[in-house]
Parts: C-alpha cells; structure tokens; sequence
C-alpha cells in the first residue's frame, strides 16, 4: 500500500477489520483493514479525518456479532497500546 501512495494512488479500499474477500480465491484471507490504513496513513502525517479508536470499537463489534477474528493488527492491539508507542 506504502508503494501505491508513492505511485500517486488516493484511493485505497479497504474494509472494517479486514472483513470480506474473494469467494472464488481459496483461502483468501480478506481485504485490507480499513483501521490499519488509517494507522499508516495519520503516522505519514496525513490527515484522514477518521476516529480510530471508534473505528477500532465498530471492528471489534462487527466481529464478535459475526463470530470471526479480526484480521486489524491496529484493531488487535487496541487503541490504548497504540497511544503508548506514539
């Protein structure tokens, strides 16, 4: 994603707690974390305009509702960690 940036790219997808992925791809894993963009993209100092930390929460409903695992490291860590690393 860092050498897209570089590219030029804007627009990156990406979906809360990595949920989704390809039905058709055997043991696809999901989609980029929407949490761990964010992440990446305000410690580059670019303004997102995103909570984390509620986005973090919303990840982590999601999951317990669908009984799956986050796929986040930024959701898994948890917003309190992060601050003490920042």
């Amino acid at each position: 994603m860092f050498a897209c940036l570089k590219l030029g790219v804007s627009v990156i997808d990406s979906a809360v707690a990595g949920l989704g992925g390809c039905p058709y791809a055997k043991g696809a894993t999901g989609n980029m974390a929407t949490e761990d963009v964010v992440y990446m993209l305000e410690g580059m100092g670019i303004e997102t305009g995103v909570d984390l930390e509620k986005l973090i929460g919303v990840g982590r409903h999601i999951c317990q509702a669908l009984e799956r695992e986050n796929q986040s490291r930024v959701g898994r860590a948890g917003i309190s960690l992060l601050k003490q690393v920042i």
